[in-house]
């Protein structure tokens, strides 16, 4: 089957064949590193972690970018505002760059820890002001940018397109928030290149056209095609960047290349708090730290792949803590088919462990199915959800044959193979090699089922909740007492 990707340029899914056979060059819109990252920007990078993956699972050379956006992104779509890294290293009383580092180091650190692979080139708007001036030179010269007061717009009526990435008609777009409220503008809808600084602007750099700044959307522009080229095979981003942010891409590359620009654009959806972006701005953000310390990493991701990427997702507490419980049962799995090779074995099996292998085949089958219709995630860990449901059905068996715990490895090593896919580890955590925790527990069963013998149940009990508030869970099999630490 086809890898099949819903292009938001054609409104349709579309067969990936990349410009180069075997490579795919792919840029995402990165953050805006003014601010601690939050669960919507996991629900972005998580998703497109997912898509670098797979692709890479599938044998593909994907040479990933993602920008750091340190200045130009203002705090106004229409041009207007401060420059958000600005304004808040002003807030703190600290340099700009200062601000930047931090949150940079942040960000990376908060998305390392929910398993997610570092772009291979991850470009800072600050480092490409050349390039950005070079582009914006190249608009002047075709006639599609004019100079103003020191600053630089597109004109967007040189370009008939416009609006063909978000499906708007320029006359039918909400002029009124984008009214000019700058003076030189030729149309209300015509968006910044470059932006004038006055000498009291600490972030700004000598141009053609006097001291300034670039505007935010013609970094991506430049920064993607000095790496990807220009024209490449996927471009990703969140759908609140669709317009005017990747529709002013298009605009101002196309117009400069005079072909097209990316070749198939991906958006993911937002993540929601009461019906309402989560964002920054609104101030109605859970932070990823946040949720990591409340749900464990692995929870929180396997949350975002519990979506499809392009579906908004609502978050909630509670949300989380049922795909957390969801996580565990895969865990469990795992788990329960490592106990079950370490029973005893006898000979045979060989038509139960047959049947095994078939559903590992036909699970895994239903896994690539569903990655290759445009990622469905949810429909993949279906997949592995029927998977476990086969395990744990032969591993709930007090015997165990030998041709059915090679069976039991196989499917469990499936499991893993593809959990991996999805940068899911279903493996508990390992103790340290000097870890008392596993003796005591040990300790505390052994007490627990003699004084379950002795019907002492109260007490028997007792010693399993506290251990569960401790994070161990137990649990009684007919074949005596099995435990694990809560999955994190």
């Amino acid at each position: 089957m086809a890898l099949r990707i819903f292009n938001t340029l054609t409104r349709q899914k579309e067969e990936l064949v990349p410009l180069q056979p075997g490579r795919v060059n792919m840029y995402v819109c990165g953050p805006t590193v003014y601010d601690l990252p939050h669960i919507g920007h996991a629900k972005s990078y998580v998703s497109f972690d997912g898509v670098v993956r797979y692709l890479r699972h599938r044998g593909y050379d994907v040479l990933y970018v993602q920008n750091i956006t340190d200045v130009g992104h203002l705090t106004d779509d229409a041009d207007e505002g401060e420059d958000k890294v600005l304004r808040r290293a002003r807030e703190r009383r600290i340099q700009p760059m200062v601000l930047v580092e931090y949150y940079m180091r942040e960000y990376f650190r908060c998305l390392d820890a929910l398993n997610v692979l570092r772009p291979d080139i991850s470009p800072r708007a600050t480092g490409h002001i050349p390039e950005m001036i070079d582009l914006i030179q190249r608009l002047i010269e075709e006639g599609h940018a004019y100079v103003a007061e020191g600053n630089v717009y597109f004109d967007v009526t040189s370009f008939p397109q416009y609006g063909k990435l978000s499906h708007r008609r320029l006359d039918e777009q909400e002029m009124g928030r984008r009214v000019g409220l700058t003076a030189g503008k030729r149309h209300p809808a015509d968006f910044a290149l470059w932006k004038a600084a006055d000498p009291s602007h600490i972030m700004r750099w000598n141009s053609p056209w006097g001291p300034g700044y670039p505007g935010w959307h013609i970094e991506c522009s430049a920064m993607s095609m000095k790496y990807l080229g220009e024209t490449f095979d996927i471009h990703g981003a969140g759908v609140d960047n669709l317009f005017p942010h990747n529709e002013d891409e298009v605009a101002q590359s196309e117009a400069a290349i005079h072909r097209p620009f990316a070749r198939i654009w991906m958006h993911n959806g937002t993540v929601l708090v009461d019906g309402e972006k989560m964002s920054k701005s609104k101030g109605n953000f859970v932070t990823i730290d946040e949720g990591i310390q409340r749900h464990g990493a692995m929870r929180l991701r396997f949350y975002v792949m519990n979506s499809h990427y392009r579906s908004p997702l609502g978050y909630t507490d509670a949300a989380v803590a049922e795909a957390g419980r969801a996580f565990e049962r895969l865990q469990i799995a795992v788990q329960s088919a490592a106990r079950y090779r370490q029973l005893p074995a006898a000979p045979g099996g060989d038509a139960e462990a047959g049947a095994l292998r078939a559903q590992i085949e036909r699970h895994r089958q239903a896994f690539y199915e569903a990655m290759d219709d445009d990622f469905n995630t949810p429909a993949a860990l279906a997949a592995l959800f029927g998977l476990a449901t086969e395990m744990n059905r032969v591993t709930a068996a007090p015997s165990a044959s030998v041709a059915l715990q090679e069976a039991v490895g196989q499917a469990s090593q499936t499991l893993l193979e593809l959990g991996e896919v999805l940068g899911l580890d279903f493996r508990p955590p390992a103790p340290a090699a000097d870890d008392l925790v596993p003796r005591l527990v040990e300790l505390l069963l052994s007490l627990r089922q003699s004084l379950r013998q002795q019907k002492n149940y109260a007490a028997a009990d007792e010693i399993r909740f506290r251990l569960q508030e401790l994070g161990i869970i137990v649990e009684d099999r007919p074949e005596g007492p099995t435990w694990r630490r809560a999955a994190g």
